[in-house]
């Protein structure tokens, strides 16, 4: 069975197994936190961090914490919110970057991991391809 899934703005699959692996995810952050470092040229300090209700959000909410502030970045946890808002409040509270953590459609045992820049916005193809 292939669960490798690969958005355009991020990663999805099926829960527990690769790439959608609290292992994965804390490696994905941290990755995450020294492109957006690179980009900017000092350390991206607040970064936004949403989930649906999905049960293996509050697994990868907790591992892909720990990797930005493992890189010296704050997390902000938003809780339970649509993707939209994360988007939304990335830009209006000014923050360096998004996270959604969410499957959108898909069924109930997926996750992803969706990733935004300082404007709300996906990240250019460039950058995804990194």
């Amino acid at each position: 069975m292939n669960n490798k899934y690969f958005g355009t703005d991020g990663i999805r699959g099926l829960a527990n197994y690769e790439p959608m692996t609290a292992e994965t995810v804390l490696k994905l952050g941290k990755s995450f936190v020294h492109y957006l470092n690179k980009k900017n040229g000092s350390v991206s300090k607040n970064i936004l961090i949403g989930k649906d209700t999905r049960l293996s959000g509050y697994m990868f909410e907790q591992a892909i914490s720990a990797a930005l502030i493992s890189m010296g970045s704050n997390a902000q946890l938003l809780g339970p919110i649509p993707t939209t808002a994360i988007s939304f409040l990335t830009t209006d509270m000014r923050a360096d970057a998004g996270i959604a953590i969410s499957a959108s459609h898909n069924p109930y045992q997926d996750n992803g991991i969706k990733f935004f820049n300082n404007n709300g916005l996906k990240f250019e193809e460039k950058a995804r391809s990194l």
